[in-house]
């Protein structure tokens, strides 16, 4: 398997309507931290639907560095930890993707020691990690820094009663995996609350931890003295599934996607629906039937979960900029999340930025460009806008897509859309 420099491109022929029903691939914000999970015991663990991405082959490699033998295919992980002795994750991996930075707590709890370089992946504004670093402290983490690398050391941790001064998805999940292994009780106050971090909790207690309150805002962690390997099926992938649903209302399109639970995307939906897209929702799936003539405004705020989630704003800002009115789209979680407006813009969009606020004047007729994908979710956003968009889009540095997004351009063809993709190949992760 190899990797480009982004010489990769998405061609797509707008103005056809997509029908039809995808099955959703397991989500891969909760996939990453369970591999992370994994080296808190040794021997082998299980995961059922992974997707095949490529941050997933970035975790992958960081675990084989490290000394695990992973094996992947048909979406199905097995990974053994018994090898594990290293405790660092160089630039050269960590660089690709800030997930990595969850090896953290596994690492200091199984192995009282990690270092790790400063974590990379998409150019959304600073990603500080004082909240992780912070709690590792307080259970007894030496904490030093320099040269890239932040290394923590730690002989024995001990728990803690801390209050997450935001409710943090990394800083939770790292001080959740931390935890386990910890002497006492640690009990996490303003803790995040999505699925995905519930599935993290189900698989840690299913490898014998003693966690309460997973998917509130305080989590209390009694420590164990070890943990065992295990077996565990990843949740659908929400923010896929939103993806496909607005690729189907804004080409007045009929689209269901399978295997998601409708309330992990409550005020999605409810946005949708404020919108004028028409929601059924089941339960393991989610359809949606869109005329974007019938769009109208509504205003969109990014919070945590269960807030508007930040990782659909972008694809959001496709139909608002068919709807009728002027909407407000206003972005609390990431500094730097309308870098790729410009882009938008280039297509017929009239969107205008004032610090976190972008101010969509709606109504436009999107005509096909060249743009440049800036980053995973928008680049699934300009995918999306293509479709809607009169003539052709071409899509360049679309392996960003690849980062999330399992057989991309293949689902979209599955539901009539005409994209093909040019130059090198999706990156693919699975053994043959």
């Amino acid at each position: 398997m190899s990797r480009d420099s982004g010489e990769s491109r998405l061609i797509i022929r707008g103005g056809g309507r997509l029908s039809g029903k995808i099955v959703v691939s397991g989500a891969k914000n909760s996939a990453l931290k369970l591999m992370a999970a994994s080296l808190l015991a040794p021997g082998v663990s299980v995961l059922h639907n992974v997707p095949d991405i490529q941050d997933v082959q970035t975790m992958r490699e960081l675990l084989e560095h490290l000394g695990a033998v992973v094996d992947f295919a048909d979406a199905t992980m097995t990974v053994d930890t018994a090898a594990v002795q290293s405790h660092v994750a160089p630039y050269e991996l960590v660089q690709r993707m800030r997930a990595s930075i969850q090896i953290m707590g596994p690492l200091v709890a199984r192995f009282g020691r990690a270092r790790v370089a400063m974590p990379g992946g998409c150019n959304l504004g600073p990603r500080k990690i004082d909240i992780h670093l912070r709690g590792l402290a307080g259970m007894g983490g030496e904490i030093r820094s320099g040269h890239g690398f932040v290394e923590v050391k730690a002989d024995k941790l001990r728990g803690i009663d801390m209050f997450l001064e935001y409710p943090s998805v990394g800083a939770t999940e790292n001080l959740l995996m931390a935890a386990v292994l910890a002497e006492g009780t640690t009990t996490l106050e303003n803790a995040a609350r999505e699925p995905e971090i519930v599935d993290l909790c189900k698989f840690l207690v299913s490898m014998g931890a003693d966690i309460e309150g997973a998917g509130t805002s305080t989590v209390r962690i009694t420590g164990v003295r070890e943990l065992h390997p295990a077996e565990h099926t990843v949740l659908g992938d929400r923010i896929e599934a939103g993806t496909f649903l607005i690729a189907g209302a804004v080409t007045g399109g009929d689209v269901e996607v399978v295997g998601i639970s409708p309330h992990v995307l409550d005020l999605f939906l409810f946005k949708l629906r404020a919108m004028g897209v028409h929601v059924q929702e089941n339960t393991r799936s989610i359809r949606a039937v869109g005329d974007p003539a019938a769009f109208t405004a509504v205003d969109i705020a990014t919070l945590p979960y269960p807030g508007f989630p930040t990782d659909l704003q972008a694809q959001m800002m496709v139909p608002l900029s068919l709807a009728s009115g002027v909407s407000l789209v206003t972005e609390n979680v990431f500094e730097k999340r309308f870098g790729f407006v410009d882009e938008l813009v280039r297509l017929g969009a009239e969107i205008r930025v004032d610090g976190n606020h972008a101010v969509i004047i709606g109504g436009r007729t999107l005509t096909g460009a060249i743009v440049r994908c800036p980053d995973l979710r928008a680049g699934a956003a300009l995918a999306l806008a293509g479709l809607a968009a009169e003539g052709f889009t071409e899509l360049r540095d679309v392996l960003h897509v690849d980062r999330g997004y399992e057989r991309f351009e293949e689902k979209l063809q599955m539901l009539g859309a005409e994209a093909e993709r040019t130059g090198a190949e999706p990156l693919s992760c699975a053994s043959d």
